[in-house]
């Protein structure tokens, strides 16, 4: 007996588009209000940084991700964990990992014009513990590494 829905859609999974990106910009909102404050958070029109390394990992830090940063510069952000919001369900499924790409992506490249998230390392992929590289500038240094490019706009 195929018990395998003719249509996805038909799958009673509960999550969609909207309540989504709802979600995802009140937590947004709610970490600029918490990590540069009310008043700044209401006035700044891009972040600079130092506030887009600490939104990042606030943002993990919420859905247990853990992310920590292990450094910045002009050039990139480096960030790490030893822990990942799916738990044990991520390992073998590296496409999970693309959310995190995307959060980190999007964020930095609205703010900072551009980003390249090189996922170095991954717990899904067997690693103890994830290593992601935001670049800021399409440098050489970036150029060589594998990652997916995120543009303001």
């Amino acid at each position: 007996m195929n018990t395998t829905p003719d249509n996805f859609s038909d799958l009673q999974v509960p999550l969609e588009r909207d309540g989504s990106l709802r979600d995802l910009v009140r937590n947004l909102s709610g970490t600029l209000q918490e990590v540069i404050g009310l008043e700044e958070a209401s006035n700044v029109s891009n972040l600079n940084r130092e506030q887009v390394s600490a939104v990042l990992v606030d943002l993990k830090q919420r859905i247990h991700g853990n992310f920590s940063i292990v450094s910045e510069d002009v050039e990139k952000i480096v960030l790490q964990t030893t822990s990942c919001p799916f738990e044990d369900k991520v390992i073998g499924r590296p496409s999970l990992c693309m959310m995190t790409s995307n959060v980190f992506g999007t964020i930095t490249a609205q703010n900072l014009g551009y980003a390249k998230v090189c996922l170095e390392e991954t717990i899904a992929s067997g690693a103890q513990g994830c290593r992601v590289v935001v670049y800021l500038t399409d440098s050489d240094e970036s150029a060589t590494k594998d990652g997916n490019e995120y543009f303001k706009g």
